[in-house]
This record gives C-alpha cells, structure tokens and sequence, in this order.
C-alpha cells in the first residue's frame, strides 16, 4: 500500500445518471464538495476534475470517462477519487479496463468516501463490488421491465403519456393512471379537429397553436415549458396512443389502453391518409360474407379478402373498398392468380346465380299445392313399398335362422354354412337400408320441397338486403365446388335446384301467357286450368331429383 499519498496525483470523477434522476442519491455538486472536502483533509494533490451526467450500464457511451483514462495512462495522473466505485462503471466492459489498469499499477489508488483500493487487492476487493454495481444494474432493468410488463398487461401505459394526459398516482394503492391534462387536453383535441377538416396542415396549426392560442408544453424539472416543436406536433398526429392503442417497443399492445380515447380509431385513420402516411395497417379484424367457402380455380387455395381505405376528397370522408383475391400459399406453385377482384363484382355474379333459379310466389304457391296432393298418393306408393321390403327382410331373417339349424343338425357342412351366412347376412343388410331411406324419403320429401321453392322465391330480397351472415347462408346453399379463376365465380348447382333453372324459365313464360283474371283467381276457363295443372305438373314430376341433403339452415327463408 501506499505509504505517502501526498505523491499521488488524483483526478476527482463524479457522475449521475439522467436516466435515474429520481432515485439520485448524490448530485454532482453534491459529489464535488464532498470529495474535495476529503482531499483537503487527506492533504491529496488534485490535478484535473470530470463531470458527466451520462448512464454507466452501457460501455463506449462516456466521453469525460475515458478523458480520465487517457490522462492517467499518459502519466498526468495516477489515482482516481470518486463517491462510489459505482460511479466509474456498471458494466463489466469497463469494470475489467478499470480493474486491469489498477492490477498493472498503471493507476495507483482509486479513493472512494469509504475505502481505498489498491493494485494489491484489485484482484478481489474490486472484482466483486465492481461485479455487485454491474449486477445491481440487471437487476434494476430486469425489475424495470417486469414493472412495465405489468403495466401494459393492465392497459396503462408505463412512460410519460402524451401531450394532453398526465400521470395521476392513487396514493392509497400506489397504482399509476393517466388521465386528462385539465389544461391541455381540450386543445389538443382541438388540434385534431383542425386537422381532420383536411384543411390544414401540420405546420399550418403548429403556426396557430404557437402564436394564437400561446401554447406551451407541460413544466418538468428539467424539460417542458416551451412552445410546441414541430417534431412534437407530427408526433402527436401519428401516435395511436390518442385513439386508446398503446404501442410500446415499435409494437402494438394487445390489451386496449385504460385511459380516455381523445379520437376515434376512424379518424386516426383518416389523419394518416391526410398526412400521407403508407406504412404498415393497424390490424383490424373484418368479416367479409363470401371467404371460407370457394377457393382459387387454378391452384385451389383458399380466396380471402382485404380492405382497402381512401379518402374520398369531394366528401372529404373515408370509405372502405374490400377486394378478393388468392391467399396464394402454395410454396411449390406460382399461381398467375394475382388480380383482386371487387367485392360488388364477385357480389353481382352470386346474384346472378340466384337469379338462375328465382321464381314469382303465385308459381311457388301452385307448385306447393300440387306437391301436397302429390304427397298423399306418395304416402300410400311408399307405404306399399315398405310393406314388400319388410315382408321380404322378415322372410330372408327365416333363411338364415335355418341355416342355423341345418348346420346345428349337420346336414350341411362349416363352408356351406359360411358361404351361405354371408349372401344372407349381406341381404338382410341392404333390406335394412332400403327400410330406412323409404322412412326418411316419406319425411323429408315435403318438406325438402317446400324449404327449395321458399327459397327460390324469397332469396334474390334477402342476398339483397341481409347482413353478412345471411349473405354468406344463401350463397353457400347454391351449390358445391366454389371456384374464382380470371375474376369469374364458378358454382357446381346443387341437385335440388336443377330442375327450377332447367324448367323454370319455360313454365314462367307459360304462367305468364295465362292472363289470369287477378281479381277472382277461381274464374279460369278449361284452357287456362289446362296450361296451370300442366305447368304444377312438369316441376312436381322432376321430384326424383329432390331427395338427398336438405339446403343449409340458414338458407331456409321464411315466405
């Protein structure tokens, strides 16, 4: 150690942390009158003072740091006085250029307010309160970050909030909320305003706010006070913060922010197509009618849809137009399929399929009417049916409980028995099933009929005036094997509508060349009941295409 200080040049080193200002337990001038103090007393020869207002967690990051490195290795000085040794580093970076330099002598002393450390005990002395400076600073940002985590987990944002809110802390629970700055929130809402008018641009009300409305940002100890900069201003009308969105580390928060919304997520939208901005879409979640359901005709992915937002100028309003196109997610194919086809072009083509098999209510009613009277002789064919079907699985059960008892007696041998027990067995299955469709065809004929011609008739009004949902529950019953290729819709038609756009156009034509009297419906000549029995005739006869899968639920309309 050494024995005459008084030889040692010191260098006096004092920093403080902007980014710890409120946790700063000694100032620099604080620092400076202490250690000076300690110098007189100790009778210390100070050369040379540095003072920095920089972190220490980070190396490479301190300039008057280094200039107190350069001049001990240049010989202008040998020892180092400072308040703690973790004002020289929290970072192991310089902890070991510091240590190094004292292990080699290079710097003689380092004298802190508490303790000397000396080249013999830089080895472990130093290695490990320089070690618990430079693991007391993770610690601090790994509790720094939890503590923002939380707070963006409950939808607060953990920094100083934006122009026009405030920090509020509830002394009782000591939880933190942002509110409305009483002084200036309102013109900050004013600026929006003005803004969304279309009619200004951002310097334009920087002008007004600065020198009309005499503007100045909110007084901290060290920053605020002052008129709104231009930054600042463009700042504000980029920042999702004001429509209730958090966004922290570049990325959007899931959870909605706690504190007052000052705009809407559509104006927000609105600013940034005024101030030009193109960069990536906020997320937004759309439900579009027709996606989900038909898929490219060239490399059968999926077709989804996209929304695309302008601003009309005429109206100087926003409006939405959605687009479908290939999602295009085969890696190995390059689908050709890049066009976007409007959604009211894809629209009118599922209208036009509706219209396919669109049919008047007085055919409906006279078609339905037959259909009944048709039902009744189809009850007593089927039940016919059902009879001779059963008779004969009764009588084939008969056979194979014989045969049991042949071979139960011997008289006929295991691969007799076998072979026969199949074809028996396989029979009395198929007479099963054919029991069973007799049953469900007798219930479901009708009111499969009735379900097909109610929503050929009412389907064209309800695609043209329903919501999303009945939109997509009417398309998707048309048919099968959705396909977009070239901006064309393709639609294989289900079985149940095959005979309305076959024979309909025909029998309306027919219907139509009546002349009906309208005010006495019952007054028809022999002609005119001819062409109506002939007309409920050429539909009812095509039932053999009706049975088979009810159309969806959704598509069953009322009359």
């Amino acid at each position: 150690m050494l024995k005459n200080n008084q030889k040692v040049k010191y260098i006096i080193y004092a920093r403080k942390s902007t980014e710890d200002d409120t946790r700063q337990v000694q100032s620099i001038d604080d620092q400076i009158y202490r250690l000076e103090k300690l110098a007189k007393e100790l009778d210390y020869k100070i050369v040379s003072k540095f003072t920095e207002s920089k972190s220490a967690k980070d190396p490479d990051k301190r300039v008057e740091f280094y200039k107190v490195l350069k001049e001990i290795e240049s010989g202008r000085a040998d020892g180092i006085l400072c308040w703690k040794l973790d004002r020289l580093s929290r970072n192991p970076v310089d902890n070991g250029r510091v240590q190094w330099m004292l292990q080699k002598g290079i710097i003689k002393v380092i004298r802190t307010i508490e303790r000397e450390y000396f080249p013999e005990n830089a080895g472990l002395l130093f290695s490990v309160e320089s070690g618990m400076a430079t693991q007391y600073v993770m610690d601090l940002s790994k509790n720094v970050i939890r503590g923002h985590d939380a707070k963006l987990r409950k939808g607060v944002f953990p920094n100083r909030p934006q122009i026009g809110y405030i920090n509020f802390r509830n002394n009782e629970t000591g939880e933190s909320y942002i509110e409305k700055d009483p002084e200036r929130y309102e013109l900050v809402r004013k600026m929006w305003d003005l803004m969304l008018t279309g009619n200004y641009s951002a310097n334009k009300i920087l002008d007004i706010v600065n020198k009309n409305w005499g503007f100045k940002t909110k007084k901290t100890r060290k920053l605020g006070g002052k008129e709104l900069s231009r930054s600042a201003i463009y700042t504000m009308f980029t920042n999702p913060f004001y429509a209730g969105i958090i966004t922290w580390r570049g990325k959007e928060q899931p959870e909605p922010g706690k504190h007052e919304a000052m705009i809407t997520l559509k104006e927000y939208d609105k600013v940034q197509i005024l101030l030009g901005n193109k960069g990536k879409q906020r997320p937004k979640t759309r439900e579009f009618p027709f996606t989900g359901f038909i898929r490219c005709g060239e490399c059968g992915c999926q077709i989804t849809a996209i929304t695309k937002t302008k601003l009309i100028k005429k109206t100087n309003s926003l409006k939405d137009y959605h687009y479908y196109h290939c999602t295009r997610k085969k890696k190995d194919y390059n689908c050709s399929q890049r066009k976007q086809v409007k959604a009211e072009v894809l629209e009118e083509q599922i209208e036009r399929e509706i219209e396919k098999l669109t049919i008047i209510p007085e055919i409906k009613t006279l078609i339905l009417n037959k259909h009944k009277e048709l039902n009744k002789k189809e009850i007593e064919d089927r039940t016919n049916i059902y009879e001779t079907r059963h008779k004969t699985l009764v009588a084939t059960q008969a056979q194979l409980d014989r045969l049991l008892d042949l071979r139960l007696s011997e008289r006929i041998s295991d691969e007799e028995y076998t072979e026969k027990k199949t074809l028996l067995v396989d029979e009395v299955n198929r007479l099963k099933e054919l029991l069973r469709e007799t049953e469900e065809r007798a219930q479901d004929w009708l009111e499969l009929s009735e379900k097909t011609f109610n929503f050929a008739t009412y389907a064209h009004y309800h695609f043209m005036h329903g919501d999303i949902q009945k939109k997509r529950a009417i398309a998707t019953a048309l048919g099968v094997n959705f396909s977009l290729k070239d901006s064309i819709l393709h639609i294989e038609p289900n079985d149940w509508f095959i005979p309305i756009i076959e024979d309909y156009p025909a029998i309306e034509k027919e219907y139509l060349g009546c002349e009906l009297d309208k005010t006495d419906p019952n007054m028809l000549s022999d002609e005119q009941k001819r062409i109506l029995e002939n007309i409920c005739t050429k539909l009812s006869d095509r039932r053999d295409l009706n049975p088979g899968p009810l159309p969806p639920q959704g598509s069953a309309l009322p009359s």
